[in-house]
């Protein structure tokens, strides 16, 4: 009875099992930077979806009034009914900062999917497979992974600039596949070795034990149990795709006039910087708070995610 008195107290303590989610997620929660970000981020996320609908003015509208009155200069920043001031054009450049998020995050987020639509199932073939399928997907990976990225969209946008495919949603949905095209085989590598490291596990041996197809076992069980080094590459994929984004628009290739992403509006800037300097300085500091967000939140993630810091945090 004793035993049974001084055992029930630090039963009493123990926390009842979590699952990899919530553990994961409760550890992001200790992590400052990476709740940082993820606000950031999120904060991105909703500016992306509503920015165009709280936008002071449509973002093709001109002041023409208002340049003339200003001697035919770009409004600066604190100008009447212009907060962050106007382009040489007399286009308010608040709002087309909060149109351009919409385009920019979209970009970002919709290369990802394109990633996960080609390097997911490669992935998956290569290391559940295995022989000489595994061999001939990885070496075309490799040939792909060798391949100057920036050249490769560079080649793809100027070869379909002209065509339907190419002006498709006002160019951008060119820049999604060039993009996704280039930065695939990340995951695709990510996936291959989560396949070959839970492959030969129990409950993997059972499930063919008793008839289970090799599809249902790789989409219910191999990838779900997977997919955490996936996520945090997929969000750390997001800075890079925002920056090919802007390289694209700095070379002249991306969405089309009068649209403008944060890419194109440092391009604009540039050309600028030293008579309007605001022009470039305002979609500078939303690339920065956008790649700084997803940084933290994807560093956060791969702590988080890992199985062995469990319990240290």
């Amino acid at each position: 009875m004793a035993t049974t008195e001084a055992i029930a107290p630090a039963l009493a303590r123990t926390r009842p099992a979590t699952g990899l989610w919530r553990d994961a997620w409760s550890r992001l929660r200790k992590n400052k930077l990476a709740m940082i970000g993820f606000v950031l981020v999120s904060l991105l996320i909703i500016i992306a979806i509503i920015g165009p609908y709280i936008a002071p003015y449509p973002y093709q509208q001109q002041d023409i009034k208002a340049v003339v009155a200003n001697g035919n200069k770009a409004l600066p920043p604190g100008s009447p009914g212009h907060i962050f001031g106007t382009d040489v054009l007399g286009r308010d450049l608040l709002s087309r900062l909060l149109d351009g998020a919409r385009i920019s995050m979209t970009v970002a987020l919709v290369a990802q999917v394109v990633v996960l639509l080609i390097g997911v199932p490669i992935g998956a073939i290569a290391g559940w497979v295995g022989g000489r399928t595994d061999n001939l997907l990885m070496r075309f990976t490799d040939v792909m992974y060798a391949f100057p990225d920036i050249l490769f969209i560079i080649l793809l946008s100027v070869a379909f600039k002209d065509t339907a495919f190419g002006k498709a949603l006002d160019g951008l949905l060119l820049v999604f596949v060039a993009i996704g095209l280039t930065i695939w085989v990340t995951v695709a590598r990510l996936v291959r070795g989560q396949m070959l490291s839970l492959k030969e596990t129990e409950f993997v041996e059972a499930a063919k034990a008793i008839g289970v197809r090799d599809r249902t076992i790789i989409t219910r069980h191999l990838l779900p149990n997977g997919m955490g080094p996936v996520i945090v590459a997929i969000t750390l994929g997001i800075p890079a795709a925002i920056l090919a984004e802007a390289t694209l628009a700095f070379l002249g290739i991306g969405v089309q006039a009068p649209r403008a992403s944060w890419g194109s509006l440092i391009v604009e800037g540039y050309r600028t910087i030293r008579v309007y300097p605001h022009l470039l300085f305002f979609p500078a500091i939303a690339i920065a708070v956008a790649l700084v967000s997803f940084t933290f939140l994807g560093d956060g993630l791969r702590d988080a995610l890992d199985p062995k810091l469990k319990g240290k945090q």
